[in-house]
């Protein structure tokens, strides 16, 4: 065997590239790979046992075989990879039916007074909704941005100029027929995306609120907002175009109309969602 072949075999690149015994098994991933099943076996079992990881032991070299070099100071400092937390699922929208539904204006005082997560301390105001609360058609979108934080109403700027521009163009008067409101109540600081807990702890708000407005269609524009109600990590891509249900009232998803000033191109996606939510509504109506 020339000297190549020696220190190929020696490494563990030996005839047929065969793997040093045991290399792999101790590899970081091979253990970090048997950790995750043994934890996935542990809670499948209906009498869960303490998961036992027996050492993984090396097969012996054959006595021909040199000996196997200890490893390189670069290899003994590597450390195994560290497991990455999956992220929070987003909270149920779940209606409770038995929590007494308070009167209208209690629940918008109950939102303006509200400390229930850390947004309170950097609102300048929250943002309760707008339009007619007897309207058949729910507009629900993610949270307050900056002129709404200032305005104290949902969708104003130019996102609001263009949804109104939007509904006026498929018939639809945003004072008369149409009430909107958030997932949020006040504005997250720089209008980052908004956090689990703080869906958590506003949702109730907005859950009163579809107890109230009992509405024929609920249109929601966004992401979270499409996420939070149908619970949900698929895209908007994913979800637009069909129809879905909260509390079996049809739900319809589109884009937020600040998303839409970024992004030219998909208006055409968003009118093709109007028409699709009027011609939906235009159905529902004739069934009742």
């Amino acid at each position: 065997m020339n000297r190549s072949a020696q220190i190929q075999r020696l490494i563990g690149l030996g005839p047929g590239w065969e793997g040093r015994p045991g290399w792999f098994e101790q590899h970081p991933a091979a253990l970090q790979r048997s950790l995750c099943q043994a934890e996935s076996a542990e809670t499948t079992n209906a009498e869960p046992a303490p998961a036992v990881i027996a050492p993984i032991q090396a097969a012996p070299a054959p006595a021909s075989t040199p000996p196997q070099p200890a490893p390189s100071p670069a290899e003994a400092a590597t450390p195994a990879p560290t497991p990455v937390a999956a992220p929070a699922a987003v909270p149920a929208m779940v209606a409770d039916t038995a929590a007494p539904l308070l009167e209208w204006d209690a629940l918008e005082r109950a939102v303006r007074d509200c400390r229930d997560c850390r947004l309170c301390q950097t609102r300048t105001q929250t943002v309760f909704g707008r339009g007619n609360k007897q309207a058949r058609w729910l507009l629900i979108g993610e949270a307050p941005g900056e002129q709404e934080d200032k305005q104290g109403l949902p969708f104003v700027g130019r996102a609001g100029q263009l949804l109104d521009n939007m509904l006026s163009a498929t018939g639809l008067d945003r004072d008369q027929d149409v009430y909107i409101a958030n997932v949020l109540k006040c504005r997250p600081p720089g209008n980052r995306n908004p956090s689990g807990d703080e869906i958590a702890s506003c949702q109730n708000y907005l859950i009163q609120q579809i107890r109230h407005i009992q509405p024929t269609l609920i249109l929601a524009l966004g992401r979270f907002a499409a996420q939070t109600l149908l619970q949900t990590e698929k895209s908007i891509g994913q979800l637009r175009g069909k129809l879905h249900s909260y509390q079996d009232i049809p739900l319809i998803v589109s884009y937020h109309p600040a998303y839409l000033l970024r992004n030219q191109p998909d208006k055409h996606k968003a009118w093709q969602d109007l028409v699709f939510a009027r011609n939906t509504f235009a159905r529902l109506q004739d069934r009742s």
